[in-house]
This record gives C-alpha cells, structure tokens and sequence, in this order.
C-alpha cells in the first residue's frame, strides 16, 4: 500500500485499497474509455471526503497532484467517473435518504442513494423526481446531480438542476459549504469571508460583473443542455447569487456534493400513452413542434426508429410481438399524459390525437396498465442494444447525446443517417423526441484500428453536425473526457475561457478530477480509448 493509502486510512472512517483487481475495476465507467486509479476508498462520511480533499491540497500546494474523481456506480459515458488519483466511491456508505417531508415533498439525500431506491420510496408518498435517467435502478443520486441528468419527463418538468434547492459541498482545499440561492444581503456577507468560499464569490462576481453582457446574450436555443458550466444562472437581475447551478453538472470538477436537497412532484400513475406511427420525418417534426404548444404539456414524447425496431426484431422477435407489425413505420413517438385532473387529461389527449388527425397519422391510444407496458416496451427496446454483440464489435456511446433546437429534428435525425451511410455503419436512433435529444450508438470493434480511427472521425463530424444546427453536444449526460474537446467550438473562445478561469477560481491547483469538462484534446483522451468494451461494473461495494 503507497504512503498515500497508508496516511488516508489512517485519518478516514471507510475503506482505503490499492490492491490490483480493485484498481483495474475501477480504471472503466460507461464510456469507451479507461485509466488506472492509484487509490480507490470508499468515503463513510462528508468528514472522510473534507480530511481527503484537504490532504490532496496541501500535497499540491508543495507541488506534488493528487487527483480526486467522484463516483457513483460508474454508468457515466462521457468518461467522468475514472482518473489516475484517488477514487472516491459513494455508494458503500453514503447511501441514504437522511428526511422526507411529506408536506413540502422535500427530500435530502446523500450522494450514493441509488435513484430507483429514492423513487420508490416517493412513490408510496404519491410523489416523485422527474428528471430520472433511463439508468435509474442502477445509478445515484450524485451522479444524476454530477451531469445534470435528464431523461423522458424532462420536456414537462425540467432537469435535475430544476429540483435542486440546497448543496452541500466539498471545496479543493476540503472546505465544507453550503448552496442555494442567496440575496443581496446575504451574498455581500459571503464576499467579506476570508476563506476560500469568501475568494469563490469574491472572484466570480467579479468575472461575472466584467462579463455581463457577454453571459447575458449567450444562450443556446435548445430545451436541455448539460454542456460547459451553467454560470448564465449564478447571478440574477435583482442581485440573487447562488453557486448550485456552477456546481450541478460540474462532474466533480468544482467541488464534491455530500448532501442535496431536491424539490419533487406529485405522481400520478394512471397516465395515458399514444403510441403514433409515421413514415415521414418531417410530418413528426411538425407533430411535436404542435404538441410543445399545448397548453399542457405532454410528460413525455419519446421515439425509436425504424433501424432500431427492425435490429431489436432480429435480436429478440418477441420483443416486440404483439405491438407492431411488419413492416415497420419510420419512427414511432409515444406520447404520455399524466395530468392529476382526469378531466384535464382527458381534454389534453383529445387535443393530441386531433394533431395526429390532422397530419394524417396512424395512432393508438392506451390507459390500461399491460397496454400501456406493451407500448413502452417500444422505448424500452433499445436496451437490447447494450447486450448486443457480434464478435468485438458492439455498440458504443461516443456519440449519443446530441440536442439540437426542436424545429431541426428532421435535419438533425437525416444528418446522422448520412453519417452513418459514410461509414456504412447500421444506424438506430432513440430519445427524447419532445427535446431534440437523440441517443445513437455506432456498432464498432475496438480491437480493430481501423474502428478506433473511426470513432474520431464520426465524433468530429458528429459534433460538427449538433454545432450547425445550433444545438449542444450534451442534452443530459454531460461532457466528460469525450465531449470536453469540442466545447470552445461550442461556445466560442471567450465563454470557454470563463468556463477556464471558473475552473481555476473553484480549483487553483488542479485536484478536483482534471481532464473532464475543460482544459482537454482529442490528443489526450486518445492513449485512454480501451481495447474492448464490456460494462460489468454494478456491485463491485464493501460490505457494511
């Protein structure tokens, strides 16, 4: 065991290893990306991650880095949950709801509360959280705060961000505070400290005042974005200030979240869905582009494509048996309703299927229970996806979170079929239709080079492809190592040098996992690229 293992385990509650196997486990997350940790422990409590954070800083502040990477059950894509320092693993200890007013429906948790677990127990509360990713049994809380995580009902009720209301946070130097929006008043008293939370303020009111305009004029016309630093809501017209929305989809670049206090809504499960089918993109563009003008919004208005159907009918025939048949429309939008007022629902789904007589499309609509199952599993096919595998060859997540604005679905969705036909590569696209957000996962072999120099060119031009059409290249899953490369062309050189100088404001000396979200190349993320890509990482925890 290092020196550096010996001191944490001997100042740290939790669990602190450096034997191989566990080092090797945790090198992979979700992407297609790997690097070997020195340390991997497990935190017990917030005391673990402060004494940790401060040990790195004072290491650093005599020259020698020590790199902090924050990890929840190691699902994200982007390449954020790995690094070569230490690895702080939330979910073995710090795994609770820590209260839930049932009158407020206010909830506090701890970072490595697995989100499935959370919701179940919002559910016999009759609420719930409902910017949940698709990977809710199997991922947390802090990861869903770490990249401002979204998923089907964020066209109704917003991301992860929108339920935030208080953080409490680990600073570099391992200092602990807390976010949530302050007044004039109350920021002024935080400008006066003189503590590294006091030169936090201090130093982004100030870039924030000389940048005014510039971050007032900036905003990207998409419904969702999870890219770069959200300082566009740190500081409000009447003088308001809070830290939270820097710090939520920061991926541990800024701080690390012990503790969240999330807002949540009322659940209703007796919703209704359409499932709609067409034949022409654009007639689908116009249809959602009609039903975000509702005056109630859908909850949900999700899609899978033709390739995708076609590919889950070939992997598994009774997937879809006794949904669709052959042969399948061009896109599928399932459309969900889940109004408290049934009159109101009612009303909102009459309005619906009129848009859909209106544009001639064939619909079904469903309020039973086992139907309503039969539709989802539609959306829920492209899991099938994640297992598939053709000798090396499988499915990757390199370019898969691109958004654009709503009225370019039909170019964006034609844009990554002509990509694809380039590379004469099977397209399947899904997502969230009612957002523009559209996942899509090249089928490549990584052991073979001519596949790894594709995975460059396709993320380049695919990157390229979202940036024209005005849209970001992270709707919800954040931008990682794999993304991080292509946000000053995204922004421009004078947003991306305040997302620069707010990553040294937070973190002066580098410590607070480096090499995500700024500050990165294609160069330097190319030794990462794996030579085979499994995901097997789920229950690799201590026992308590």
């Amino acid at each position: 065991m290092s020196k550096v293992a010996h001191y944490l385990q001997q100042h740290v509650i939790g669990e602190v290893l450096t034997t191989p196997d566990i080092r090797r486990y945790f090198s992979t997350d979700g992407s297609v990306l790997a690097s070997l940790p020195s340390v991997v422990m497990y935190p017990h409590n917030e005391n673990d991650v402060r004494k940790t954070a401060r040990f790195t800083w004072q290491l650093a502040e005599r020259g020698r880095v020590i790199p902090i990477t924050a990890r929840g059950m190691g699902t994200d894509q982007s390449g954020a949950a790995i690094g070569t320092g230490i690895i702080m693993v939330f979910p073995a200890h710090m795994n609770k709801i820590l209260e839930l007013d049932g009158k407020t429906g206010l909830v506090t948790v701890e970072p490595g509360l697995n989100y499935g677990k959370l919701q179940q127990t919002l559910h016999t509360h009759g609420r719930f959280l409902p910017p949940f990713p698709s990977s809710l049994e199997y991922s947390t809380i802090g990861g869903a705060v770490s990249n401002n995580s979204g998923g089907e009902k964020t066209i109704k009720y917003g991301k992860t961000r929108d339920f935030v209301k208080k953080l409490r946070v680990v600073l570099a130097n391992g200092e602990v505070i807390e976010t949530r929006r302050l007044s004039k008043r109350e920021l002024d008293k935080k400008l006066g400290l003189t503590t590294l939370e006091g030169e936090i303020y201090r130093s982004l009111d100030a870039l924030i005042e000389e940048n005014s305009q510039l971050i007032k004029n900036f905003r990207l016309d998409v419904s969702k974005n999870s890219a770069g630093y959200d300082i566009f809501d740190v500081k409000h017209k009447d003088g308001s200030f809070d830290l939270s929305p820097l710090i939520i989809g920061s991926q541990g670049t800024l701080g690390i979240v012990t503790e969240t206090v999330l807002s949540t809504a009322p659940h209703n499960p007796d919703t209704t869905v359409i499932a709609a089918l067409f034949d022409d993109i654009q007639v689908a563009e116009q249809v959602i582009i009609e039903l975000r003008k509702l005056s109630e919004s859908p909850s949900a208005i999700e899609m899978v494509d033709e390739a995708l159907l076609n590919f889950v009918d070939q992997q598994n025939p009774h997937q879809l048996k006794g949904v669709f048949t052959k042969p399948f429309p061009r896109i599928v939008l399932l459309i969900e309703f889940d109004n408290l007022n049934s009159r109101l629902q009612s009303k909102m789904v009459k309005k619906a299927t009129k848009i859909l007589k209106n544009n001639q499309v064939v619909y079904k609509v469903e309020t039973e229970d086992l139907a309503k199952e039969k539709l989802w599993k539609i959306r829920n096919s492209s899991a099938i996806l994640y297992s598939h595998s053709d000798g090396g060859a499988k499915p990757l997540p390199i370019i898969e979170d691109g958004i654009v604005p709503v009225e370019k679905f039909s170019e964006f969705l034609a844009g990554i079929y002509l990509l694809f036909e380039k590379y004469k590569l099977v397209p399947s696209v899904w997502g969230h239709a009612g957002d523009a957000n559209l996942h899509v996962q090249p089928i490549l072999d990584l052991s073979l080079v001519g596949d790894r120099q594709k995975i460059f060119k396709l993320m380049e031009e695919y990157s390229e492809l979202v940036i024209g059409l005005g849209g970001s290249t992270s709707g919800e899953h954040g931008d990682g190592r794999l993304r991080a490369p292509y946000l000053k062309k995204l922004y421009g050189d004078e947003i991306y040098a305040i997302f620069q100088k707010i990553k040294l404001i937070f973190d002066p000396y580098n410590t607070m996992n480096p090499g995500v979200k700024v500050n990165v190349s294609i160069d330097e993320i190319k030794p990462l690229l794996r030579q085979e890509f499994t995901i097997n990482h789920a229950q690799h925890l201590p026992h308590n």
